[in-house]
């Protein structure tokens, strides 16, 4: 080989280590620049390789013994099976950017939230979460109305920790699988029986948890399909819970509950429609082709200038509660075999899920919808439902209910909602009466369950005119059970 040729290829394998090298630092200082921007308390635990997670759980005492049954159980060799473990670990640990996470997830979240509603936030009592030692693990615990949860929760709070979601399997499709990925969510395989799958996302998420990484979970471990929150699901909250037998007596586990309430639900139609008729929920390219048309409707309509904010969604934050104060209440309750622990279990998730449903925000779609059924009737004059709106937030003031924007009166409320039920075709007016569409009635019960539980039990208006009279052959919502997955009563 020539000296020439020689020297041209030191150039090139030095050309291409600088340029390695330069892209390397431009990274380093993109990611410094975001941590410095939002003054972010940042996780180090996530920025761990993937294949370091994936290795150590592989070598945990409890996934090797759980290998060894499941090989003897199915007449399998650890060989096969540890290869079905790395499989489900593929599936499980994500790999978090920075960049990805505050530079195109936190702008995109920004410019999409704002685009389609008016965002607020609100705390039962911030200097208590303030007051959170920084060594403490922190894991918000979430009702579930809408998948926009995910980025909203994460939106609001952005410039103080990023947070890893447990998502469902629905979010596993390309490119949304590597999107949450990158964001440092993890995926879970809901109603999965396999115990073997079980023992690995449990050590998992003890995993991430003794390390201090700071998580959302969904208690409700999926959407609520008729408004209504769903009963708790306690395996993630176990598994959590189970982590503070491992921490110095100084360390704690904080559960934050959070509330989320909106006057639109993005997939409202599409979650309510299994309640309805007999259609099961519908395919992923079924929904995929839905998201794809739902996006295109709303780039023609801001190109045009005619797009509509959706209204408000608030986020409320409660107080904390201490998972160590919750085990010295209990002796012994984090050592007791699974079956004799999950109904203390239980019953803490069950009171989380309470306080949520006490922090449920009252926005002005669900309080109109509210008032309007419980006139029970189909042609309402706008006296009579300002008069249960009025007769509605001043209940809910003296429950202390969160009411966003409590100074308002009954007006200014009924036309905040108005021009989304306008907007949605839910309701139509006729002179100085509103006239609820029978079709559009179970999409009204949707909105006024999420704060149902809120109100007062009223007795219905005195029936004026015909018109007024209850009519109980129109649509109304049917009622979700989570074991059958459709309405009950079915076959």
């Amino acid at each position: 080989m020539s000296v020439a040729a020689l020297l041209a290829a030191g150039l090139t394998l030095w050309t291409v280590r600088r340029t390695r090298l330069a892209i390397r630092r431009w990274f380093n200082r993109a990611v410094l620049r975001a941590v410095r921007q939002f003054q972010v308390r940042l996780d180090r635990y996530k920025l761990v390789k993937r294949s370091t997670i994936q290795e150590e759980l592989i070598r945990d005492p409890e996934v090797l013994a759980a290998i060894a049954a499941h090989a003897r159980e199915r007449t399998l060799t650890e060989h096969d099976v540890t290869r079905q473990v790395e499989r489900y670990l593929d599936e499980i640990v994500p790999q978090f950017n920075v960049l990805s996470y505050y530079r195109f997830g936190y702008n995109l979240a920004r410019v999409l939230i704002n685009l389609l509603y008016r965002v607020d936030a609100s705390y039962s009592d911030r200097k208590a979460l303030n007051a959170i030692p920084r060594d403490d693990v922190v894991v918000y615990l979430m009702n579930h109305r809408s998948n926009a949860d995910y980025v909203v929760v994460a939106y609001v709070l952005a410039r103080a920790v990023s947070i890893s979601y447990a998502v469902g399997e629905w979010a596993r499709v390309w490119p949304l699988e590597y999107v949450f990925k990158s964001f440092g969510a993890y995926f879970v395989r809901r109603g999965f029986r396999d115990p073997l799958y079980h023992t690995v996302l449990r050590r998992y998420v003890q995993l991430i948890t003794r390390n201090g990484v700071t998580q959302g979970i969904f208690l409700e471990g999926g959407l609520s399909r008729d408004g209504v929150m769903r009963p708790a699901k306690i395996g993630l909250l176990d598994a959590v819970a189970g982590t503070v037998r491992t921490f110095p007596p100084e360390r704690d586990i904080k559960l934050v509950p959070v509330a989320l309430n909106y006057d639109r639900v993005l997939e409202d139609r599409t979650l309510i429609a299994e309640l309805l008729d007999d259609r099961r929920r519908p395919g992923r390219l079924r929904q995929l082709a839905g998201v794809a048309q739902y996006v295109g409707w709303n780039l023609v309509r801001l190109a045009t200038g005619n797009l509509r904010r959706y209204g408000r969604v608030h986020v409320q934050f409660g107080m904390p509660i201490s998972v160590r104060a919750w085990t010295a209440d209990q002796p012994g309750l984090i050592d007791l075999p699974r079956e004799e622990r999950l109904p203390a279990v239980q019953r803490l998730a069950d009171r989380v899920l309470a306080d949520i449903g006490g922090l449920i925000p009252v926005t002005p779609v669900p309080l109109v919808a509210a008032s309007i059924l419980s006139l029970r009737g189909s042609v309402l004059r706008e006296r009579d439902v300002l008069e249960r709106i009025d007769a509605f937030r001043d209940e809910l003031l003296r429950r202390g209910a969160t009411l966003v924007q409590p100074e308002r009166g009954a007006d200014i409320i009924l036309d905040r909602a108005w021009r989304t039920l306008r907007m949605r075709r839910l309701v139509v007016r006729e002179g100085d009466s509103y006239v609820v569409l029978p079709k559009q009635r179970p999409l009204l019960e949707y909105y006024a369950n999420s704060i149902r539980h809120l109100l007062p039990q009223l007795d219905a208006a005195p029936v004026m005119t015909p018109a007024l009279e209850p009519d109980s052959t129109l649509p109304k919502l049917g009622r979700w059970t989570r074991s059958k997955g459709r309405r009950e009563g079915e076959e």
